[in-house]
This record gives C-alpha cells, structure tokens and sequence, in this order.
C-alpha cells in the first residue's frame, strides 16, 4: 500500500514492519562467529511480533543461496555496521558529559536496556503508541531491567511529538544526543526538513546528532531504485512475506541533511557507508547500488545557537 499522510501500521506491517526488520537483522549479526554487535533482545523481540520471515531471518534459518538471493547477508552485515556507529554515538556522548537521549522512531530498539549508560543518564524513546506498549510489555515479560532512565513518549512523529517530549521531562537547557537512525528516508522531504528544524530547537549548545541519510535523489535513477526494491520484495514474497519496501521511501529531490544541518548551525561529520564497512572489514556496496551513496552523519551544535 503507497504512503499517505494519515497512514498508520504495526510491527508487521507497512512502516512498522521496517522496525522489526531491522531487529530481525541485527539478531542475525549478533549471531556471527565475531560478532560487531550483541543485542540480546533483538531476538525475542522478533519472535514476539510473530513474522515468520522475520523469525527464520533472526535465527539463521534461510539458506546461504537463498540469503544472498534476498539481500539477506548484505543487510545483516550493514545492519551492524549501523548499529555499532549507533551504539558509540551514544556511548561517546555520555562519556561527554550528555546526560539525556531522545531515540526518534525508536522501534525495537534496546539501547535502553543494553548499553552501559552512566549514573543518571535519562534515554527518551519516541514512536507510535501500540509500538512503545507492545516493546515495554515484552520486555517486561522477559525481565529485562533499563540501564537508565528510561521514559517513553508515545506520540507519532507527524503529531506534537516536541510537546510530549517537554511533558515527560526533557530538559531544552540540557544538552542532548538525539538519534534519527533509519527514519529520513521515510519522511516527506518537508517532514525531514521540519524534523531536523524540531530537533535544532529544542537543542541546547553542545548538543548531538546522529542520522543516517543518502543525496538528494537523481530523478532519473527513481525507477531505477524502486525496480531494486521491487526486485527483494518479490524474493521475499516467495518466502511468504507480502510486503512492497519501494512503497514506503519517499525518494527524489530534498535537502541533503548534512548541508541543512550546517546551516542551521550544526558541525557536521560524514563518513559515506563504504567507509563504514571497511573499518569493519565488511563488504563494500558496489558503486551502481543506491545504498552506495548512503551517509552516516554525526553532528554537534555549536555555542552560537
């Protein structure tokens, strides 16, 4: 189903679905012989929301031909690339001195619960109600404990989610490391933008921020991409899983966030993917690929703002 703007999802569907994922993935590398990352919760998670696709994809339980078929080995292996840039994003922040988070569109998400956060750090995660209730629910169950203060705010990012965030106890004087992981290609090119100016507002001076985003789309190359995704989405409708991911992204023209977030008064980072992976001796995309051009950004606001 294409995106409208009152659209809604679960974790097994549309958006929501993207979410579980991404768990789904970063299960898989934590199972690696040498694993990057070790996210012990991605699992259970996973097997909560009750994909099969999902479940077989956590658990090692797609064949090797039929992994790098579906892009199955190459997500794995971006995913935690992504998550360790993440997780030291975080970690570098509170040995900083930061003392609150806001993880945006937070998903499954466990960083609340398996980090090792400082005495007194606050972690602020925001996502869609039924999202929020069904991860602190199964987390519960497990019994699972946070590592800081964890409070949640249960607001969709296209409501007054900066309202809410004041309300549970975000402090705008403090400085803050927000994260934006795997969100702005989902949004409008307006709603990123009106995102990152949310974010620049309620940022006190030495502030964080960390996104992961791609240029500006050539409208030439848009078909091009969606067939790609087209091209997995049927794989993966072999395997039983129904879902269109070219359906979900908003690609084409928008501001490159890094430039808007520099002239917004944000020191900006980027360290393209390629990059990324081979400081972790992963494998590189190939240069035609879309992912290729992805970027990770790590940006700090400067005093003057």
């Amino acid at each position: 189903m294409t995106r409208t703007d009152d659209d809604s999802w679960d974790l097994a569907s549309s958006v929501g679905a993207t979410a579980t994922l991404v768990a789904a993935a970063r299960a898989a590398a934590s199972r690696e012989t040498d694993p990057l990352i070790d996210d012990p919760f991605a699992e259970p998670l996973v097997r909560a929301v009750g994909v099969d696709f999902f479940i077989r994809m956590a658990v090692g339980d797609i064949g090797a031909d039929d992994r790098a078929e579906m892009g199955v080995s190459r997500m794995t292996a971006n995913m935690a690339a992504r998550t360790k840039y993440f997780d030291e994003f975080f970690t570098q922040a509170a040995a900083a001195g930061v003392r609150q988070a806001v993880i945006l569109a937070s998903g499954l998400d466990s960083r609340a619960y398996r980090l090792g956060w400082p005495q007194g750090m606050v972690v602020y995660e925001i996502d869609q109600p039924e999202v929020i209730a069904f991860k602190s629910g199964t987390l519960a169950g497990l019994g699972a404990t946070p590592t800081c203060h964890r409070r949640t705010v249960a607001m969709d990012l296209r409501n007054d989610w900066a309202s809410a965030l004041r309300q549970a106890g975000f402090d705008p004087v403090a400085p803050t490391a927000w994260s934006a992981e795997g969100l702005l290609g989902y949004l409008p090119p307006e709603a990123q933008d009106r995102l990152l100016d949310t974010i620049t507002g309620l940022s006190a001076p030495g502030s964080r921020l960390a996104v992961d985003c791609a240029p500006p789309g050539d409208p030439a190359q848009e078909q091009q991409s969606r067939e790609r995704m087209k091209a997995f989405s049927d794989h993966w409708r072999e395997q039983g899983f129904h879902l269109d991911f070219s359906e979900l992204v908003y690609i084409g023209e928008r501001n490159e966030a890094g430039a808007y977030l520099g002239g917004h008064g944000w020191q900006v980072l980027a360290t393209p993917v390629n990059e990324l992976l081979a400081a972790h001796r992963l494998p590189p995309f190939d240069d035609d690929e879309p992912m290729s051009k992805l970027r990770y950004l790590s940006a700090t606001l400067g005093a003057g703002q």
